[in-house]
C-alpha cells in the first residue's frame, strides 16, 4: 500500500525526523549492510538490510530456469529522502496503513475526540496532515533494527519501540524472521509484545514485478486470484468509513483469476485508489483464512513465475503503484531490473501485497476486530510465499 499513496504526494511527502535521519545516514554502514540468504536447495536467494528490516532483493527462477530479481529496491531511497519515501521492501508499523486524524482511544471509540482521557495522537504525515500513515513520521520502516540471529538460510531482526514513541502507549518489542526454505519458499514471521495496551498492526511492504521488468512495463500479463468478496469502504483520502463494499460486478472482484493490468484500466471512473486516482489501493477481507492452501495467488504469463501466499492474517491491501512515477523525480530501476540509466519505475508497473488485519479498525469498532495488544496478549503475524513456474 502506497508510495505516500496518491499522485499528489508522489515522492516527497514524508520527511524523516532529524534524529531518525541522523541515525540512518549513509555514514552508518551497519544500517545498509546487506545480509544475503540462500535456500537450502539453492532455489531462491534474498537480501535484507537492518534499516527498516527491509528486503532489498529476491531472486527466483523463471520458466527457463534463469534467476530474476522480482522485488523493487533502490538503496538511495533508504539513505536519503531526496527522492521521497516509498516504503520499498520495509516492515511497516507500529500501526500499518492509516489512522484517521492520527487519533485513537483505548478502549476504542467511533468518533474519538482530538484529546481527553485515554486518547492518543500520532503525527499526521499524509494528506496535508489529516491522517497518519504507517506509524507516523518515524515508523518502523525508518528505524535501524538489530540483527539478533543470522544463518545461511534465515535472519532475525528486532526492534524496541519505546513507550510514547510517535505518541503510542507502551514499549513494544518486535521481531521479524525471514527464512528461505526448499522449493523457493519464503517464510516471514513477526512477533511483538507490549508493556501497556496499545494498537499493533504490522505488515511487509514489498513491491513485486514478477517479470523483473524484462518483458514489459505494465501488469497486463500479471494474473491474480484471491477469495475476497468484500473490501473496506473509504473516503477519497482512503480513510476507512466503517462500511464494507461487495466486489461482485466491479473491477475489485478477483475471485476468478484475471489480469491485474486490465483491471486497473477498468477502474478509471471508480476512483478506488482515492480521488482522481486510477488503480487499486484497497483492503480486501478474505472470505476464509486458509492455512493449508493459498489465500492469494499471482503469476506472470510472460516470465512464468507464480507466487502463492498463505497467511494467518484476515485481510490484504493491494496497491498497484499508482503515482510511483514523478517526471521531476523519477526513481531509477536497479541494475537487476534494467536500470539505472535505461529505466525508471513507472506507474502501474508493480504491485504491493500487504497481508494484514482490517485497516483502521481502531477507529471503527463496528468491524469487531481487536487490535489492542499488551500484557497477556502478544501479536503474531505469519505468511509464507511459495514460488513456482507455470
Amino acid at each position: 500500500m502506497q508510495f505516500a499513496r496518491k499522485t499528489v504526494h508522489a515522492l516527497s511527502v514524508l520527511l524523516l525526523t532529524s534524529a531518525a535521519f541522523g541515525a540512518a545516514s549513509p555514514s552508518n554502514q551497519t544500517a545498509f549492510k546487506r545480509i544475503t540468504l540462500t535456500a537450502p536447495d539453492n532455489s531462491a536467494k534474498a537480501s535484507f538490510i537492518p534499516f527498516g528490516a527491509t528486503t532489498t532483493n529476491f531472486w527466483v527462477k523463471d520458466k527457463d530456469g534463469k534467476f530474476r530479481d522480482i522485488i523493487l529496491d533502490d538503496t538511495t531511497l533508504y539513505e536519503s529522502e531526496a527522492l521521497g519515501h516509498p516504503y520499498f521492501g520495509a516492515l511497516v508499523g507500529r500501526y500499518a496503513n492509516r489512522i484517521k486524524h492520527g487519533t485513537f482511544s483505548i478502549p476504542i471509540t467511533k468518533n474519538t475526540p482530538p484529546s481527553g482521557p485515554n486518547v492518543y495522537h500520532i503525527p499526521e504525515n499524509e494528506n496535508n496532515g489529516t491522517d497518519t500513515l504507517h506509524g507516523g513520521t518515524d515508523g518502523f520502516d525508518h528505524r535501524i533494527w538489530s540483527v539478533e540471529a543470522v544463518s545461511a538460510h534465515s535472519v532475525t531482526f528486532s526492534l524496541v519501540d519505546p513507550d510514547g514513541m510517535q505518541g503510542f502507549p507502551g514499549t513494544v518489542h518486535a521481531t521479524v524472521t525471514y527464512s528461505l526454505q526448499p522449493r523457493s519458499t519464503w517464510k516471514i514471521s513477526m512477533h511483538a509484545t507490549a508493556t501497556k495496551k496499545t494498537p499493533i498492526l504490522l505488515s511487509g511492504h514489498h513491491y513485486w514485478n514478477l517479470e523483473a521488468y524484462e518483458e514489459s512495463q505494465d501488469l497486463l500479463q500479471h494474473i491474480a486470484q484471491f477469495d475476497a468478496s468484500r473490501v473496506i469502504g473509504a473516503n477519497g483520502q482512503l480513510i476507512p468509513n466503517g462500511t464494507l463494499l461487495e466486489v461482485a460486478g466491479t473491477p475489485l472482484d478477483f475471485r476468478k483469476a484475471k489480469s491485474v493490468g486490465t483491471s486497473i484500466n477498468e477502474t478509471t471512473s471508480s476512483e478506488y485508489c482515492g480521488t482522481g486516482c486510477v488503480g487499486f489501493d484497497n483492503c480486501w477481507i478474505y472470505d476464509e483464512v486458509r492455512k493449508s492452501q493459498p489465500n492469494f495467488s499471482m503469476w506472470s504469463t510472460l516470465s512464468g513465475i507464480r507466487m502463492d501466499v498463505t497467511t494467518n492474517q484476515p485481510a490484504l491491501q493491494v496497491y498497484t503503484c499508482n503515482g510511483i512515477y514523478n517526471a521531476s523525480l523519477p526513481i531509477p530501476r536497479k541494475t537487476s531490473q534494467g536500470g539505472p540509466s535505461s529505466g525508471v519505475y513507472e506507474d502501474h508497473s508493480c504491485v504491493v501485497i500487504e497481508q494484514e488485519s482490517w485497516i483502521d479498525a481502531i477507529n471503527n469498532p463496528e468491524f469487531g476486530i481487536d487490535q489492542i495488544y499488551g500484557p497477556g496478549r502478544d501479536y503474531d503475524w505469519e505468511s509464507t510465499y511459495t514460488f513456482s513456474t507455470l
